[in-house]
């Protein structure tokens, strides 16, 4: 459970990211805000395991892609050992299934790196006080992203392939950007037409642009 919605001053934050000039960007966009003091960074998971547990921060802010471990993961051994520290993730990804996936696991917001000198700040302040953020480009896609499972019967990881596909991507791409063997691709595929009754990709765009998994 989050922290009530109440002011915390100053918000105590663990910063994790591994390139030494975007965690120096990150610091500078963060303290430039009244009441928010970085107290530590850390350039992998392992790292981020030792912060927090030494400084139990308000707020930590997690880039997805450190090494050495899963960040799915560690977010959710993070919440299960510190309630106290919420998470924010901070990522270059835009896919709207990895938002959904560090959410379940126990993220409160998700924030896009070129979005950080706007999203950040306001990201860390809402988690501080138990409330959620999405970066805006991000949202609509989770929003049509968890329409579509909910209503036709897919699983979120068919919808998403199901997105790949219908942009016009092959299966070895949507492998590669999804992280997944090309033939786990195809029996997704396969399953999607046979649960929507479909026979071409056309009717795939088609149903993606009405459930507003791609643009017009």
């Amino acid at each position: 459970m989050g922290r009530p919605s109440q002011l915390v001053a100053p918000i105590r934050v663990v910063l994790a990211d591994d390139h030494t000039m975007m965690c120096r960007t990150l610091r500078q966009v963060l303290q430039s805000g009244q009441g928010v003091d970085v107290i530590a960074e850390a350039v992998d998971l392992p790292a981020v395991m030792t912060h927090v547990g030494r400084h139990v921060p308000h707020v930590l802010v997690l880039d997805l892609r450190l090494s050495n471990g899963s960040s799915i993961e560690m977010i959710r051994r993070l919440r299960a050992q510190f309630p106290e520290t919420q998470v924010v993730v901070l990522t270059m990804e835009e896919n709207p299934l990895f938002a959904r996936h560090a959410i379940d696991a126990g993220a409160i917001g998700f924030v896009v790196k070129d979005r950080a000198d706007t999203d950040l700040l306001t990201a860390v302040r809402l988690a501080a006080r138990g409330e959620a953020y999405v970066s805006p480009r991000i949202a609509s896609g989770l929003g049509a992203l968890d329409s579509a499972t909910n209503r036709d019967g897919l699983t979120e990881r068919e919808t998403e392939v199901a997105r790949m596909i219908a942009l016009g991507h092959t299966s070895a791409e949507t492998a590669g950007q999804l992280h997944l063997s090309r033939r786990t691709v195809e029996t997704h595929r396969a399953r999607i037409l046979s649960k929507l009754g479909f026979k071409t990709r056309a009717e795939l765009v088609q149903f993606a642009l009405q459930r507003h998994l791609i643009g017009p």
